[in-house]
């Protein structure tokens, strides 16, 4: 992942409605550029065409660079609680429950640069997705994304609306199993579906033989995930993810072995773990690409990276992230490119959307769950995953903004 470039300027502050800019008595802001890859997409809309059975736009409107723009302090937030959000949201994510007792960073909302960002509301969601399923198929990042979206829409109180259709998709415990590969949920009133799939590394992995529990998985490099070749067709949503399983650590614990054109792989260029997650995220989403003038009701999105935040070390070798108090208020990302070049490069010239959360997410570190996490071991942190609420709830604002 590539590092912010930072250069520094200086200009007054200007006060907005329910908004606080700052948290100490400074009055300046500063400004974020990054000179990498460009992706933004330039679709226009004009007035009396369709956009799809998602409705019509009647007039010609420009179109928002959400990446771009700051933090800002707003007393309405969060929008929902971690102490009541029970029914969706993991006890290892909700710092609210842990020992953690600085949560200044819930109150931080995302205002994009010279255009408004649509406020997310959960009747409002339902009714857009009217007789619709969003998808998130992704590693743990993904099922943050999928946990906080479903704290959102039903604002963190139990629903007794919502109904489990996991078995549509699959995704029950297999036998000797401990959980699912993801969940679903339906909302009955408007028979919405969001749902989760666990893919880790957006391709196909099988047991190279099913008769022995401990065998080797073939990673096939080359091969979406069936779950997407599967159920594409009932997906109106979907939003892909992957980065940070990519390592040897992981491919050793889980006996991942990378192949290619069916067998084990002998290119040299990809036995390279980054030009290997490079070349799976390209082709995935190529062949998605592929696929939606088949399914031409489908959304598709490829979420960029989403940073880590460790210093002096990794989550193994002594790495914190123990900063509490958000520094990131004033911040302009004024960036023109995504700091994810490998997701701006897989999407460009496709009709697959970049959601480009990763310059925005540089700039919280104070969000995640550092060393309050109740499921690493001791003097091990998670400044990888994020405390719920907090800066994955702004992802799905982003996304609700363009669906």
């Amino acid at each position: 992942m590539a590092l912010l470039c930072v250069d520094i300027k200086r200009v007054q502050l200007e006060p907005k409605r329910h908004v606080r800019e700052k948290i100490s008595t400074s009055t300046q802001r500063e400004f974020i550029y990054n000179e990498e890859e460009h992706h933004l997409d330039k679709t226009t809309i004009d007035a009396g065409k369709s956009s799809s059975d998602f409705g019509t736009v009647p007039i010609k409107r420009k179109i928002c660079n959400y990446a771009k723009g700051k933090w800002v302090i707003d007393d309405r937030r969060p929008l929902y609680s971690g102490f009541r959000c029970k029914q969706w949201l993991a006890p290892m994510w909700a710092c609210r429950l842990m020992q953690r007792q600085d949560f200044a960073f819930e109150k931080l909302r995302w205002q994009p640069k010279d255009c408004e960002m649509e406020e997310f509301e959960g009747p409002k969601f339902l009714k857009r997705m009217h007789d619709k399923t969003l998808a998130f198929v992704g590693d743990s990042l993904g099922r943050q994304q999928f946990q906080s979206l479903m704290c959102m829409i039903t604002a963190g109180e139990d629903s007794s609306d919502v109904l489990d259709v996991g078995n549509e998709y699959g995704l029950v415990i297999p036998p000797g199993g401990v959980r699912p590969d993801g969940w679903a949920y339906r909302f009955l009133r408007t028979n919405t579906t969001v749902l989760y799939y666990w893919s880790s590394g957006l391709c196909e992995i099988e047991p190279v033989n099913v008769n022995d529990p401990r065998t080797e998985h073939a990673m096939h490099l080359d091969r979406p995930p069936s779950f997407l070749h599967q159920f594409l067709h009932k997906i109106d949503v979907l939003v892909l993810n992957t980065g940070h399983h990519w390592n040897r650590g992981k491919l050793r614990a889980n006996r991942w072995v990378m192949y290619l054109g069916g067998a084990p792989n002998t290119n040299r260029m990809l036995a390279d773990m980054g030009n290997a997650k490079n070349f799976t995220i390209h082709n995935t989403v190529k062949w998605l690409d592929s696929q939606l003038p088949k399914h031409p009701r489908l959304k598709a999105f490829y979420r960029s990276i989403s940073p880590r935040h460790f210093v002096n070390g990794d989550w193994n070798t002594g790495g914190s992230c123990n900063n509490t108090r958000p520094m990131s208020v004033g911040r302009e990302v004024l960036q023109e490119e995504s700091s994810d070049p490998i997701a701006a490069s897989a999407v460009r010239g496709t009709a697959v959307k970049l959601l480009d959360i990763t310059a925005l997410s540089q700039v919280r570190d104070e969000g995640h769950i550092s060393r309050f996490s109740i499921t690493s071991a001791h003097g091990v942190q998670d400044c990888l995953h994020w405390c719920l609420p907090g800066v994955p709830d702004t992802w799905n604002e982003i996304l609700f903004a363009q669906i």
